[in-house]
């Protein structure tokens, strides 16, 4: 059996030398670092805001970190402890004309939704909402029910004619 020379066109930048430690690093980080290659547009449309609730006594503060997005495309809705907020952006650009095609495109155009589940329910209709700077705060004022309480300590009551901590013999 002879032996063969057989030359191999690699694309350009292929032909680095890696050893077996950096291609499964390489590995590792575009599986799990960067895993949008893997996913492509079905995994970008799924990213969801970066969300913070602080909770006082008489609220709970909601940031969500919107970077990009207009008010106009956002819709908050609260049902019971459940505070909703929905994003949907479209094209700027006009993609009916047969004159235009992309080369590249890497800004996206999806939407979103993230549900947060409070502790407690919150008075929707007293709620303030502010957007500035890609951020979103929600002021929630808890509901009278769960806002605590202070108990005063009162008179102790009539003690009846026998001790409940004495043992019966």
């Amino acid at each position: 059996m002879a032996n063969r020379l057989v030359r191999r066109d690699y694309p350009s930048g292929a032909t680095e030398v890696l050893s077996l430690r950096d291609m499964v690093g390489r590995l590792m980080e575009n599986a799990f670092i960067s895993p949008d290659q893997w996913f492509g547009d079905f995994y970008s449309g799924m990213r969801l805001p970066a969300v913070d609730v602080l909770e006082n006594d008489d609220e709970y503060v909601l940031r969500a970190e919107l970077p990009g997005w207009k008010p106009e495309n956002v819709d908050i809705t609260s049902e019971g402890e459940t505070i909703t907020i929905k994003g949907q952006m479209g094209d700027d650009e006009v993609q009916n004309e047969n004159n235009k095609r992309w080369h590249h495109r890497e800004i996206r155009r999806t939407s979103f939704e993230r549900s947060i589940t409070l502790p407690t329910e919150v008075q929707a209709d007293h709620a303030e909402a502010e957007f500035e700077n890609g951020f979103l705060t929600l002021h929630l004022p808890k509901s009278e029910e769960a806002k605590p309480r202070q108990i005063q300590i009162g008179s102790s009551r009539q003690k009846s004619g026998t001790n409940r901590m004495t043992p019966t013999r």
